[in-house]
């Protein structure tokens, strides 16, 4: 059963045999998770893309969030952050999500950079 506190995280890195290749991937990766509202909005349900910009580290890094809330209960919902970070041939990806009523967009920027994207190397 979900409560107010649930909420769940992942991050993933892929290590690419030139920069070039990171830097395709996480283009494309970023360009995925912008597109995720699309595949997940239906009759049931109402989807809401955010986009929270990029944060100063290393090569880069964007922040992009999602709300899903089912169309049939208010109560229902589900709030989702992405990152994508890169520091040379290095890609990074954090998922964080939650059924909080509101993300904690500052402190999951703060995490990217201090804590994912910055200890990389």
């Amino acid at each position: 059963m979900a409560t107010s506190e649930t909420a769940a995280g992942v991050q993933n890195t892929v290590v690419f045999a030139t920069e070039a290749e990171a830097i395709t991937f996480a283009a494309r990766a970023r360009q995925a998770y912008a597109d995720c509202p699309r595949r997940y909005e239906g009759p049931t349900s109402v989807v809401t893309a955010y986009d929270y910009g990029t944060v100063d580290v290393e090569e880069g890094a964007a922040v992009l969030g999602m709300r899903d809330e089912a169309a049939w209960d208010s109560g229902l919902y589900h709030n989702h952050l992405f990152g994508v970070g890169r520091d040379g041939d290095t890609v990074t990806l954090i998922e964080w999500q939650s059924n909080w009523s509101a993300p904690p967009v500052d402190y999951f920027r703060n995490t990217t950079v201090k804590n994912v994207v910055n200890r990389l190397y």
